[in-house]
Formats: structure tokens, C-alpha cells, sequence
């Protein structure tokens, strides 16, 4: 080998850079752990010993923590050169939000009444839950089926005034529609850089934002956020701050009279009932009074029904009554008739109703909310909106409560001067309005205020107040935030994948390192060291780019593993070669590195490729994984070619001798004489059954298709017991309408699946949907555990995970995943017609993935509802699959390399006599992979997290069918589709 002496440097400088690189992942990982047991030496609560946490790693941020003599560096320096763990490694959320391009065209509209363009919005969103388009091509194709003479560029559309700059009235459709795909998408921007400011301002450690193309949809990882109900509220809040004048005047008084009658005609109620009926009945007899200026009373035996009046009390925090949460819905929809809408007076036409926070009845702890009356105009918009605040911050009230105070412009400044003077001058409130909820509604008692410095105070809590102030001064989104697909892992989750992994890792590779000594002897020794180095540089290149490291990302690792030993494989089994002919050790080691070569390129060559494709087409973990997988791929041929070669010259220029065997494999599977072409009709048949079977099965059985393909949301949720499955799904029925329920690993573990309200993406829906599965869970559930409990999974009962996919992603995913399979198939047949230059090596090969993807398939379709973990047909499948391919076209080009060879050397093919050759001088070689990636996988199988057990299965069967069929399908098909096959001597194939 030439160049030794740059080989060792590089191989040197390589190892150096990533030990380099690890040394800031171990220290900050030793520093976390004194943070924790700092944490629970002081407290025992786990909200107070996270928060203690969290301080104590915040004040060693800007300190140094690391020295390292040539350098020092501080613990948030430390901590953005470590190795980034991955959701599922550490707990967290991770979330694609989809920016509503319905309300960005509204706003470009100026919220349009036009009937046309009203109903190419709503018949666009019929489109979306089955196209495979974005919202804007959908509008477009609703907007020309129903415009007739109509056009966008119309005064009541987009020929406003807020976009006469770029739009006209003598535009035609398709110059409007340009101008507005650049507006939308720089509303997407906008939305993008919003929600990254936010992530910023949270604290939170590696964030990860980014745009998924030009979908209006973004990505956003947050791994181990702890509280993962107010990071959500952050990203998903729209932040529309706005300014109202309060009506409290009679005239509102009599309008809830006269709509109390109207409502007793409407609903048909009785007239009279017991006085006991009427709940809190002296209250509600003050609040009628205080609205009507009227304090005779007379409810001694007797009390109207009264629809309105029987759901108020006292108003709680200024407001004008006071309503029990749960009746606001109720109380809503009364004011949302017409018929109630009716009873406003002329000059009160177009108030607007708004409810305050929640606050909670110390005594009776049930939860009440203030309605607010508004001064609305026309317009429905407020006299003064948020986009006049230039910065905000948390502080505290005069009372010493959580605030926040906020700084406007000039121009808002005037306006708020104007509008607090009013207020002083009729003695009236000003509401403080964010997304429709009114925070604090206060007076200004002092007159007007000038300068444009004012604060908002309600019942924050110090977070809830510093979220706050950091949405204002990150600025609002032009449109609103849905999450149609989320991942949630809890903390506890995350600790025992790390654990688990890390012992399924530690087994397998120690099986591989035993099985090469037992093997190769001591050459196995060489090919360990090789693959110790392959997996430190594999490490170091991670940290070193920033990737992150995700549970399937650690299983890429350790299948690599595997799979490097291949190369290793591959040479030591071609200088056995070359030794059994005769050659000097010296000679054989030189010969035996450059014969393997081409083997060892191509078949890493087309791994590579199915790789790269599950990188483009992959998210979040499954991207991870194929990250792995091509750091993998390349560090082990550095180490198998290179490293390998350098020690194992090293040993034979000492004139030492290297067997590259032990007595026990010294002879194994030599002198071979396996007829396959002869029988390769019964593997035909063989084949054809089994291909049948799985078909069978799929157009019967069906696959158990994941939220990823169908949409829903799926609970991963621990009992303190052993739970039936069948009871729960049974229950669940009752509270959802239909759930699936199944046993995952441990008998007190289950995975529960639903469909309600499976169209809805807001935070509201997801609470609801959680709180059912709450309710319905209880009476399995310990007697003492709240609902925060079980949704933080508190001392390792309740909901550990959760996943929820909307329908129109689920299509998505579906339509990449095709691509993607289709993809790597069409990429690899065009490589292997490349490098082998017959179309027959190409089908032979393509032809045999098909035939394995069908079996594990079928075998998946077959044995779903019997396995004891989860089998369903989701993202990581599709990893899978496409990790058999490229396993499978490995296994097929190392066959087809040989064959290449052997007919090169032989004059043809002889009737199939120097097929059978080949295949049977590669046997030692296919076997001992495909066993070493086999121990790799069972060890990971058996030993690793729950979460990988169905994606390690179909790499399992994936192994076996491709070791089979890059034998007895791909040969034979090539073999098959040959015309000139030339004669066998002597003997039949």
C-alpha cells in the first residue's frame, strides 16, 4: 500500500478531532448529572427539583466549566459542542406546524365578504383532506371553477389598499396569482422567523426549527423541553393583541334582560319551579339587580326559570358577570342566536363579547370566567392593535405580581393616549385583548397616559408572564399556527431508550468482536481494532456536525456494525483465496486487498444510495437514521481499506505469519460444489408460494397501518398494574366512538390509538382529546393521580408518549414513502446497469427486491395481530424497507461481482457451470454477514427499546429473505433472461 505514512497521519488526526469532539459530550453530560443530584438533594417534588435543575445549569452558562489547557470554555459553549440527543433519546416534543395559507389570504383580502371568493376558501379546504397539492393550488383550482366573469384583482379581493402597490384592477387572474404566491410565501417567512425568535427566547437546549420546503409547514424539535404544554402555547399562539373600550352601560343591562325572555320562548323552558332548583339563587338575584339599578327583590317560595340568568353571578376580576367555565360554551352559544343578536340596542349593534382567564374559587375550587362587552365597530376591528408594540418585558405590579410591561411607537403612543383619556374622562375600562381573551380590563384612574409605556396584569404566573412578554416582542403570526403532526416522549421514556440502547449496542458489538477472533483469528484482531476506530470516528463526525442522535439513528450505528464487518469479510475471504493458490503471504495480502475492492465499492455504493434516498425523503428520526447510516458507510471503508491494510501489513513485514483462520474455519466451506442453478426451479416454487401467501394476505389481513398513513393520534400509557387491553378498548368505545387498544412489551403498558376529531389540529382539541382519554382511563388508573400527573407520566404511571398525525400529512407521508421505495429501486437498477453493462444483472437483482419487500410484507400482514409488539406500517417501516433493499442489493452485487469476474476469467457462462462457481466462492462470505448482521440485530431485538422491535423485525426477516434470495432469485433471474447461456462441460448446471 502506498502513501502509509498519510494514512497513519489522517487515521491519527481523525481519531484526535473526534475524541476531541466526544470530550465536550462527556463533560457536559457529568455536569447535568451533578445539576440533578443537586436538584433532589434539595427537594423532593419533581416540578421543584426541574426547576432547581434548570437554575443551577443557567448559572453556570457564562462560566467556564472546561479547561482544556490550550482553551477553557463555559457550560453553554460546552453544551452547543456536544452531541445532540434526538427526541426519543431524551424526551421532548417535536412538532410540524402548518401556517394557515387561508388566513393569509384572508388578511391579503382585507377579510373579504365576497361570496365567490368565500367559497373558493371553504370548497379549497374540502380539496386539501384528499389532494396532494398545497392550499394555494387548491384555492386557485376552487377560485376558476366558480369565478365566471369575476376576477381576483377585484376591489372587493385583492385590488385593495393595502395591496395597490403591487396589485390593480386591470391585472388578470394569473399576474394576481403571482403576486400573491410571493406575498404568501413572505407571510411563511415571516411565520418562520416568528416562531424562531420565540425558540430562541425559551431557553430550551439545541432547538431545532426549520422549513419543510415550500409547504408552509415547519418543523420544530424541541428535545428535552420539560413542560411541554407551555412550549406548545408559545409556538402555536397567534399573539393578536388588541385594545377595546368597555360597554357596561344600561343599555347592555336590559339587553341581557330582553334576551332572557327571548330565550325562555325559544328553548320552550317552564315557567315556574321550586326556589331549591335555582342554583345560587341570592347571587343571581344581586347580579339582575346590579344590572338594572333595581334592589327589590321577592324570591321566597317561588323562581323563574331563567336560561341566561340561572348560568351568571358576580363578576370575579372586573368583568361584567361571572359565568362557571364549564357553561361558557353554553353561554356562548345563547349570545351567538339571532335571535338574542336581535335584542341589542341600535347604538350597541356591534358589541363584541369576549371571556377573561380563568380564576379559581378558593373555597369551592371550581373555576369561573368574567364576560367582557367590547365597543365593536363595523369593522370588527379595535382602535388600536399590538403591531404598535416595539418591545416588551417581564416585570411585577404595584402589587408585586407577575406583569408585563410594553413600549409603543410613536403613532401608538398617540392613539393610547387618546383612548386613555376617554376612559378617565367617562370612567370606563380599556380591555387588554390577546387571541380573543381579555387579560386585565383596567381604568385609568391617574388620566390619560402619554409616552406609550403601559403594562398588562392578570393572574400570570412568572412563566406564563416572561412567555408572554417574549411572543409580543417576538411579534404575532400573520396567520395561524396548526400542529398536524407531533411527537411527545417523556423524559422517563427517553432514559430508558438511552439505556436500553446503549445495552443492546454494548452486546452486539461484542458478539462481533468475539466472532471475528473466533473466526479470522488473530487478523480478527486487526479488523476489531479497524472497527473500534469506525465507530470513534463515527461518534466524533456526529458531534462534530452537529447531527443529532436519535434512537433509530443509534440502531443505524449498530447495523453498521454489522454490516462494516462486510468489507473485512470480503478481504480476508479473497486472501484465503490467494493463499490456497499457492501465492507468497505477501503477494496474497496485496492481491487479496485489490480483488475485494471492487466488491467492497459497489456494494457500499448502492447501500449508500438507498441511504441518501431516506435522507431526502425522511424526517426527523428516520433521517436520523439514514445520517448514521452514511457516516457509517463512509468510515468503514476508510477503516476496512486502509486501517485494516496498514496493520495487517505492519504484522507480514515483520515476517511474522497470519493464518486469517482458526483451526475450526480453517477448511470450512472450502471445496463447495453447490449445483444452484440446477435448483433453481424449486426455488422458483418456493418463492412463488411464499409470494402468493403474502399477497393473500395483504388483499385480505390487510397491514396495521400507523397514524403516520391514516392520521389520528396515538397514547403510549403505563399502568401501576397489569391492564386487559380488551376492557380498556372497551371503555375508551364508550368515550370516543371507536379506539384501538393494544399491549406493548410489558403487560401494564398500552398503546391506544384514536380517530376523534382526527380533522381538528388546534392545542384545544389535543387537550380535549387527552383529558377524554384521562376520564376514561381513571378506575385503571391510581385512585390519587391528577390529570398533570398522568400527562407527565409522575413516578412512571400515565402517558409516556404521544403521537398525533393529521390526515392531509398522512397522505403526504404515504405519497413520499411510495416515491422514495420507487425511488432507491429506479436509482439502483440504473447503477447496477452501469457498472455490470447487461440489463440481466440489473432485473436479476431488481426482481429479487421486489420479491423480499413483498414477503416482509406479507409476513408483517400475517403475524400483526399475534406478535407481542408493535408491527404497524409506519415511517420507521419504511426505513426498514428500504434498509432491506440496499441490505439485499449488497448481498446480490458481492454475487454478482464475483460472477463478473469468474466469466471474465472462463471464457462465459458455460451453461450456468461458472455461476455455480462463483456463487459457491462467495458462500463463506455471504454466510458469515449475513450470521454477523443477524447477532447484531437479535441483540438489539432482544435487549433493545420496545419503540424499535417492529422496525429491527423486518430487518431481521429482511436479512434472511435477502441472504436467500441474492442466491436462488437474482442469479437465477439473471441467468433465466440470458440468451446466450453457452454450454456446461461435461455436465449439467
Amino acid at each position: 500500500m502506498q502513501n502509509k505514512g498519510l494514512v497513519k497521519l489522517f487515521a491519527l488526526l481523525f481519531g484526535l478531532v473526534s475524541i476531541y469532539q466526544l470530550s465536550f459530550t462527556f463533560k457536559a453530560n457529568q455536569i447535568e448529572k451533578e445539576a440533578k443530584t443537586y436538584a433532589e438533594s434539595k427537594f423532593q417534588d419533581s416540578e421543584a427539583i426541574n426547576e432547581a435543575e434548570v437554575r443551577y445549569l443557567d448559572s453556570l452558562s457564562s462560566q467556564e466549566v472546561f479547561d482544556l489547557g490550550v482553551a477553557s470554555f463555559t457550560f453553554k459553549e460546552v453544551k452547543e459542542k456536544s452531541m445532540n440527543l434526538g427526541l426519543d433519546l431524551k424526551g421532548g416534543l417535536n412538532v410540524i406546524l402548518e401556517i394557515s395559507v387561508k388566513d393569509i389570504l384572508k388578511g391579503l383580502a382585507n377579510n373579504s365578504k365576497d361570496p365567490a371568493f368565500n367559497k373558493a376558501l371553504a370548497d379549497a379546504e374540502e380539496l386539501q383532506k384528499d389532494a396532494q397539492e398545497s392550499y394555494l393550488e387548491s384555492f386557485y383550482r376552487s377560485w376558476d371553477a366558480i369565478k365566471g366573469d369575476q376576477k381576483l384583482a377585484s376591489p372587493d379581493i385583492f385590488a385593495n389598499r393595502s395591496l395597490d402597490d403591487v396589485i390593480n384592477i386591470n391585472m388578470t387572474d394569473d399576474e394576481v396569482k403571482a403576486e400573491i404566491e410571493q406575498k404568501v410565501d413572505e407571510s411563511i417567512v415571516s411565520a418562520f422567523e416568528v416562531l424562531r425568535k420565540r425558540i430562541d427566547q425559551f431557553g430550551v437546549t439545541s432547538p431545532n426549527i426549520q422549513r419543510l420546503g415550500n409547504t408552509g409547514r415547519v418543523l420544530v424539535e424541541l428535545p428535552g423541553v420539560k413542560d411541554v404544554k407551555r412550549a406548545t402555547e408559545l409556538i402555536t399562539t397567534t399573539a393578536q393583541l388588541q385594545f377595546w373600550d368597555v360597554d357596561n352601560g344600561q343599555s347592555i343591562g336590559n339587553f341581557f334582560v330582553a334576551s332572557n325572555e327571548t330565550l325562555k320562548k325559544v328553548l320552550g323552558v317552564d315557567e315556574k319551579v321550586e326556589a331549591t332548583e335555582t342554583p345560587d339563587s341570592t347571587s343571581v338575584d344581586s347580579t339582575i339587580d346590579d344590572l338594572l339599578g333595581d334592589t327589590s327583590t321577592d324570591s321566597t317560595e317561588v323562581a323563574q326559570v331563567n336560561p341566561l340568568f340561572d348560568l351568571i353571578g358576580p363578576p370575579r376580576s372586573g368583568g361584567m358577570v361571572g359565568i362557571k367555565l364549564e357553561d361558557k360554551d353554553k353561554f356562548q352559544s345563547y349570545l351567538d342566536m339571532p335571535q338574542v343578536r336581535a335584542n341589542l340596542p341600535a347604538d350597541a349593534r356591534n358589541i363584541k363579547f369576549a371571556f377573561g382567564l380563568p380564576t379559581v374559587d378558593t373555597e369551592t375550587g371550581v373555576e369561573y370566567v368574567d364576560l367582557y362587552t367590547l365597543k365593536g365597530n363595523r369593522e370588527n376591528e379595535p382602535e388600536l392593535s399590538g403591531a404598535v408594540i416595539t418591545d416588551a418585558r417581564q416585570s411585577y405590579s404595584v402589587t408585586n405580581k407577575p406583569s408585563v410591561t410594553m413600549q409603543m411607537n410613536a403613532k401608538g403612543a398617540k392613539k393610547w393616549e387618546e383612548i386613555t383619556g376617554r376612559a378617565f374622562t367617562n370612567k370606563s375600562q380599556i380591555a387588554i385583548v390577546l387571541d380573543d381573551i381579555v387579560y386585565s380590563a383596567p381604568t385609568a384612574s391617574n388620566g390619560a397616559i402619554s409616552g406609550g409605556n403601559t403594562e398588562i396584569s392578570g393572574n400570570f404566573t412568572v412563566n406564563e408572564a416572561v412567555d408572554l412578554a417574549n411572543v409580543l416582542r417576538a411579534g404575532k403570526l400573520p396567520a395561524s399556527a396548526d400542529i398536524v403532526q407531533a411527537d411527545q416522549v417523556g423524559p422517563s421514556l427517553g432514559k430508558e431508550a438511552i439505556e436500553s440502547g446503549s445495552k443492546s449496542f454494548l452486546i452486539a458489538l461484542a458478539l462481533v468482536l468475539l466472532w471475528m477472533i473466533m473466526y479470522y483469528g488473530k487478523a480478527g484482531i486487526f479488523a476489531d481494532i479497524a472497527l473500534l476506530l469506525n465507530i470513534l470516528l463515527i461518534f466524533g463526525v456526529l458531534s462534530g456536525l452537529g447531527a443529532v442522535l436519535t434512537l433509530p439513528g443509534l440502531a443505524g450505528i449498530v447495523l453498521t456494525i454489522g454490516m462494516s464487518v462486510d468489507a473485512n469479510v470480503l478481504i480476508f475471504e479473497r486472501i484465503r483465496e490467494e493463499i490456497g493458490k499457492g501465492k507468497t503471504m505477501k503477494e496474497a495480502v496485496k492481491d487479496g486487498f485489490a480483488n475485494a475492492l471492487s466488491s467492497i465499492l459497489d456494494a457500499n455504493i448502492t447501500t449508500g444510495l438507498t441511504a441518501l434516498i431516506l435522507f431526502v425523503f425522511g424526517t426527523g428520526p428516520i433521517k436520523g437514521f439514514a445520517t448514521t447510516l452514511l457516516i457509517g458507510i463512509v468510515t468503514s471503508l476508510f477503516t476496512a481499506i486502509f486501517i485494516t491494510r496498514l496493520l495487517v501489513d505492519w504484522y507480514v513485514n515483520s515476517g511474522k505469519n497470519l493464518d486469517f483462520s482458526t483451526s475450526i474455519t480453517k477448511n470450512l466451506f472450502k471445496n463447495m460444489n453447490i449445483k444452484f442453478i440446477a435448483k433453481r426451479k424449486v426455488a422458483y416454487v418456493v418463492s412463488g408460494i411464499l409470494i402468493l401467501v403474502s399477497l393473500g394476505s395483504l388483499f385480505t389481513n390487510k397491514l396495521d397501518q400507523g397514524i403516520d398513513f391514516v392520521g389520528g393520534r396515538t397514547y403510549q400509557v403505563r399502568f401501576d398494574q397489569a391492564v386487559s387491553s380488551e376492557a380498556v378498548a372497551k371503555d375508551l368505545n364508550v368515550v370516543f366512538g371507536s379506539a384501538e387498544v393494544k399491549t406493548i412489551g410489558a403487560a401494564n403498558q398500552l398503546k391506544i390509538s384514536t380517530k376523534y376529531k382526527v380533522n381538528e389540529n388546534s392545542a384545544e382539541a389535543d387537550e380535549e382529546v387527552q383529558t377524554m382519554l384521562f376520564d376514561g382511563l381513571k378506575s385503571y388508573l391510581p385512585a390519587d393521580i391528577t390529570y398533570t400527573e398522568f400527562s407527565e407520566a409522575t413516578n412512571g404511571v400515565g402517558k409516556v408518549l404521544s403521537s398525533k398525525v393529521s390526515p392531509t400529512i398522512a397522505d403526504d407521508i404515504k405519497k413520499e414513502s411510495f416515491w422514495a421505495v420507487l425511488g432507491s429501486l429506479v436509482v439502483v437498477f440504473l447503477y447496477i446497469l452501469f457498472r455490470f453493462k447487461r440489463w440481466q444483472f440489473s432485473t436479476g437483482a431488481v426482481v429479487a427486491v421486489f420479491h423480499d419487500v413483498i414477503i416482509v410484507l406479507g409476513i408483517f400482514s400475517l403475524l400483526y395481530k399475534f406478535m407481542p409488539f408493535s408491527m404497524e406500517i409506519d415511517q420507521a417501516f419504511i426505513a426498514a424497507i428500504l434498509t432491506v433493499i440496499g441490505y439485499s442489493l449488497n448481498d446480490t452485487v458481492v454475487v454478482f461481482d464475483r460472477i463478473r469476474e469468474v466469466i471474465a476469467e472462463r471464457a462465459g457462462f458455460k451453461g450456468g457451470a461458472n455461476i455455480n462457481s462463483a456463487i459457491n466462492s462467495t458462500l463463506s462470505r455471504t454466510l458469515n454477514t449475513s450470521l454477523t448482521t443477524l447477532v447484531v440485530l437479535l441483540a438489539m431485538f432482544i435487549f433493545g427499546a420496545e419503540s424499535l422491535r417492529g422496525l429491527l423485525f423486518a430487518l431481521i426477516v429482511g436479512v434472511v429473505v435477502g441472504t436467500y434470495s441474492s442466491v436462488f432469485i437474482a442469479t437465477p433471474i439473471m441467468y433465466d433472461t440470458l440468451k446466450d447461456k453457452g454450454e456446461a462441460p461435461n455436465e449439467e448446471a
